[in-house]
């Protein structure tokens, strides 16, 4: 084993520390935001909590799961997240692979007019208008409006393009056709880049609330939306008539509730994530 000399260990070690206290600032807002969830008013309000929770209780967590609008808002966050992120990957996947083909007939004039989608684009009040004229006020027109992305397709565009035509061109011989090069090539080749944007598809609609709050009926509205909602009415009911519960502990239930599916699903696709964070950079 190769000796270090005097300056790659110190180089290591404060790398080390430095990583260590990037780690734990980025850690700490989950342990305060579950410890102060948890802990009894006096010591929320005040300040107190810190670290670990004081005073044990768990009776936001109660009144959280004994709303009925809750649940239903977070069906309606799994469904318009389970859905749409399926229905943006087929579109992405899809055209990501048409667009990656040098032979695609004007080629060219579509990549360069998905590109200036990224550049340009109607403006909030315009799009809201062409929304609410085409009838996006329920989940499955929501899922299908945002279900485009023109900046994740460009990323599985590039991914495509780096792959090798020779593995192409010996399964177009063996007989196989447009759709089944796609899944049997191109997709399992490309697992890190495809979870990759999954995840942030995911990512971006679980956490929707701007078009979900502008767009969406009452009854078809995520979680997100919800949370505001009901935070609202706490802080009013709190202002007229008082209310024996912390409103930061009440909030801060309903942030560890919404964050769980995530940090629930992203340490299992972890692995893949990190091998395609970079996908799409560089185009070989």
């Amino acid at each position: 084993m190769k000796r270090l000399d005097r300056s790659e260990i110190i180089f290591k070690i404060l790398s080390y520390v430095i990583l260590t206290i990037f780690a734990l600032c980025c850690l700490y807002p989950f342990i305060y935001v579950l410890s102060a969830s948890v802990s009894a008013k006096e010591y929320v309000d005040t300040g107190k909590v810190w670290l670990w929770p004081m005073g044990l209780n768990f009776e936001t967590y109660k009144m959280v799961f004994q709303e009925e609008g809750f649940w239903l808002a977070y069906c309606n966050s799994l469904f318009i997240t389970g859905y749409g992120c399926l229905v943006s990957m087929i579109v992405a996947i899809t055209g990501a692979y048409a667009l990656s083909k040098t032979r695609l007939m004007f080629g060219r004039g579509f990549n360069f007019m998905l590109t200036l989608t990224m550049w340009f684009n109607a403006g909030m009040i315009p799009t809201l208008q062409n929304f609410l004229a085409f009838g996006v006020t329920n989940r499955e027109m929501f899922i299908i409006a945002l279900g485009f992305d023109a900046f994740n397709i460009i990323l599985l565009r590039n991914y495509f393009s780096s792959i090798p035509t020779e593995i192409e061109e010996a399964a177009t011989i063996d007989g196989a056709n447009e759709f089944q090069i796609l899944t049997k090539v191109y997709i399992p080749m490309s697992k890190s880049s495809i979870v990759t944007v999954a995840m942030f598809y995911a990512v971006s609609r679980w956490n929707g609330y701007l078009w979900a709050q502008m767009l969406l009926d009452p009854k078809d509205r995520p979680l997100t939306v919800y949370m505001r909602t009901a935070i609202a009415q706490a802080v009013k009911d709190a202002g007229e008539k008082g209310v024996d519960y912390s409103l930061y502990a009440y909030q801060y239930a309903f942030i560890v509730c919404s964050i769980v599916p995530i940090i629930i699903l992203y340490p299992k696709l972890q692995k893949y994530f990190a091998a395609g964070v970079n996908v799409g950079g560089v185009k070989e």
